[in-house]
């Protein structure tokens, strides 16, 4: 399996706080069954702003490290870029950078309003022949008013990346209802821990493993944590599987009304 989101690199983001912590987190990840990883600390303007040679130095240095300690996870370079119509700018400049220098891009979003030239920017970014790919939609707010939003930027080009976290509660039960029906409905392409911390994600995932298979079978689930990350390290394109649009009843917006 392939961790297709993270935040392992020490002293970048408000992922890792030490070195120490970086290969706790990498053996924590390899005891879960992943044999890469890819780094995808934050790119936030004005705020997280470590640049891609700084932190391919890092992911360098990690690398040999862990092979000095017989150690054979994989670790790749990414980011989680934080919504911005400068995007392209940014990569361009090597401010940020896509998944393992390809044309892959993983972003993020405000988790409380839809950016309102949210869909211009995605149109920019497939202009450019860049894959744009939006982490954990099942997080915003506005996602779980009206998921069919995800449906309309899946056809627009958009690929998407849930959290595992996200099936067991830990971002609320919105979250948790919004991406059941997002993997029923073939609307999930990548699966990432967004891991933080040491003893958070990475010991509940053979637990989450089989919660999610039982909802997309084990051959989808392959294709989610190994399959298309493998393609995207590779830079090939991913067939996706045609999305099924829905809609809340009234019954689940109720009941979405009084969930956290």
């Amino acid at each position: 399996m392939i961790d297709f989101h993270s935040h392992i690199l020490p002293n970048i983001d408000d992922g890792s706080r030490s070195i120490e912590e970086t290969f706790n987190l990498i053996k924590e990840a390899e005891k879960a069954g992943f044999e890469s990883v890819i780094s995808t600390s934050h790119y936030m303007e004005n705020y997280y702003e470590t640049d891609v040679p700084e932190r391919e130095v890092w992911v360098k240095a990690i690398l040999e490290n862990l092979r000095t300690k017989n150690i054979h996870t994989n670790l790749y370079l990414g980011n989680e870029i934080y919504f911005t119509d400068n995007i392209i700018e940014l990569l361009e400049k090597r401010k940020a950078s896509t998944i393992n220098d390809t044309s892959y891009v993983l972003f993020e979003l405000p988790l409380n309003a839809e950016p309102m030239n949210l869909y211009d920017v995605v149109y920019d970014m497939i202009q450019y022949k860049l894959v744009p790919i939006l982490a954990h939609p099942e997080r915003y707010r506005f996602v779980q008013k009206e998921p069919e939003l995800v449906y309309d930027l899946i056809e627009q080009g958009v690929l998407m990346q849930a959290n595992y976290g996200s099936i067991i509660g830990q971002y609320g039960e919105k979250a948790q209802m919004i991406v059941r029906k997002l993997l029923e409905n073939n609307m999930i392409h990548f699966l990432g821990s967004d891991v933080h911390r040491q003893n958070t994600i990475y010991p509940k995932i053979p637990q989450i493993l089989d919660e999610i298979a039982d909802i997309i079978g084990e051959e989808k689930l392959h294709e989610l944590t190994t399959t298309n990350p493998k393609l995207v390290l590779n830079n090939k394109k991913i067939e996706i599987e045609e999305p099924y649009i829905f809609k809340l009843t009234l019954k689940e917006k109720i009941i979405m009304n009084f969930k956290k």
